[in-house]
C-alpha cells in the first residue's frame, strides 16, 4: 500500500512539472542536444574545401581549372608547368603534394585539377600537353627544380647520340654566369605597384599591346637583334629554357608568391635557374626564336592569371 502511494505521488508531480510551460521548453532543449550534431555542414560556394564546422580548410583555385594531367620532361620545372597551362604554382603544388622547393622528375604524371577532378575537360587517358618540342636535354639540378627519374638516375653513360646533339644545342644557346649577379644598371624610371617596383624590361616601343585572350597574353617590345633585355624587377629566375611553344628562348622570374614575369623570343639566355637577379639586370639578348620578327614578348602573371604589363610598368 505505501508504494502505491508513493508511485501515485511521483505521478502526480510529474504531470504538474509537464504542465509548466518553461519546463516543458527546458526538456525539450535537453532532448534535442542529445541528438544534433556539434557542428553543421556547410555547402562551399566559391570551389574551396570546407570542415563540417563551416571554416575553410583549402582556398579555392586561383584560376581555372585545366583539369586532365601532364607528363613532366626534361626541362620541365613546376613554374614552367603551371605556366604553360595558365595555373598558380601554388596550386599545381598543392594538388600534386609537392612541397617547395618543388622537386619534379621526367615521366612524372601530375594532376591539373584538385582531388576529384581530374577528368574535368580533358581525356583523362591523355596528356593535356604533348611533349615540347625543342625541349633541352640538361642534367638535373637543385635549382631547377627537375629531378631525374628513379630509373634514369644512373643511366646517364647510355645517353642516345640524339639527345646528346640537344644537350649541345641548349649549351649554346645559354651561357652561364657566375653565381655572384652583376650590379643592376642605375637610372631608369621605376614603379612600385602590389609589393614590386618594376621597370621597363627594354628599351624598344611596344608594337603589340596585351589581349587577355591572347594565346599568349602580353606586350611585344621591339629592337635589334643583341638589344638588352633587362629583369623588370628583383627576383628569382624559375625557369631559363625553350621548352615552352610558342616563346622561344624564354626566361621567367619569380618576384613573389604571387608575382612572376616572363621574357620570351631572345637570341640568347644569361641566367640560369635558381639566380637570384636584380631589377635592370641583363638576362637575355634580344632576338627572334619562336616569332617572326625582332622582339621580346614580355608578360606579368599575378596569382597564375596573365595581367596588363602597362597597369605595373612606369610611364613612359
Amino acid at each position: 500500500m505505501k508504494k502505491l502511494i508513493r508511485l501515485g505521488m511521483l505521478v502526480d508531480m510529474d504531470r504538474h512539472l509537464l504542465q509548466q510551460p518553461a519546463m516543458v521548453v527546458v526538456i525539450l532543449l535537453l532532448a534535442a542536444c542529445g541528438t544534433m550534431p556539434s557542428s553543421v555542414s556547410v555547402e562551399p560556394v566559391d570551389g574551396g574545401t570546407y570542415n563540417r564546422a563551416g571554416s575553410a580548410m583549402v582556398p579555392p583555385p586561383r584560376t581555372p581549372i585545366p583539369g586532365g594531367y601532364y607528363v613532366v620532361v626534361r626541362g620541365d620545372t613546376l613554374y614552367s608547368i603551371a605556366f604553360r597551362n595558365g595555373v598558380d604554382f601554388r596550386d599545381l603544388a598543392q594538388w600534386n603534394a609537392i612541397a617547395a622547393p618543388y622537386t619534379i622528375w621526367p615521366g612524372q604524371r601530375l594532376k591539373l585539377s584538385p582531388a576529384g577532378n581530374a577528368g574535368i575537360a580533358h581525356d583523362a587517358g591523355r596528356p593535356v600537353h604533348s611533349a615540347p618540342v625543342f625541349v633541352p636535354v640538361r642534367n638535373a639540378s637543385a635549382a631547377s627544380g627537375v629531378a631525374a627519374a628513379p630509373s634514369q638516375r644512373h643511366a646517364g653513360a647510355q645517353a642516345k647520340p640524339a639527345a646528346a646533339a640537344s644537350s649541345a644545342a641548349a649549351a649554346a644557346t645559354s651561357t652561364q654566369r657566375p653565381a655572384a649577379a652583376p650590379a643592376p644598371i642605375a637610372g631608369g624610371a621605376s614603379r612600385a605597384v602590389s609589393g614590386v617596383t618594376w621597370r621597363w624590361p627594354a628599351g624598344g616601343s611596344v608594337i603589340t599591346r596585351f589581349q587577355s585572350g591572347d594565346a599568349i597574353p602580353g606586350i611585344e617590345i621591339a629592337g635589334q637583334p643583341g638589344d638588352p633585355v633587362r629583369a623588370a624587377a628583383d627576383g628569382v629566375v624559375v625557369y631559363s629554357g625553350n621548352g615552352l611553344v610558342g616563346y622561344g628562348e624564354l626566361v621567367i622570374i619569380k618576384h613573389s608568391d604571387s608575382f612572376l614575369s616572363a621574357y620570351g623570343h631572345n637570341r640568347k639566355r644569361l641566367v640560369k635557374e635558381g639566380e637570384r637577379v636584380s631589377a635592370g639586370q641583363e638576362i637575355a639578348e634580344m632576338g627572334s626564336t619562336g616569332a617572326a620578327r625582332n622582339e621580346l614578348e614580355f608578360q606579368i602573371r599575378k596569382d597564375g592569371n596573365p595581367v596588363d604589363p602597362l597597369s605595373y610598368l612606369p610611364s613612359r
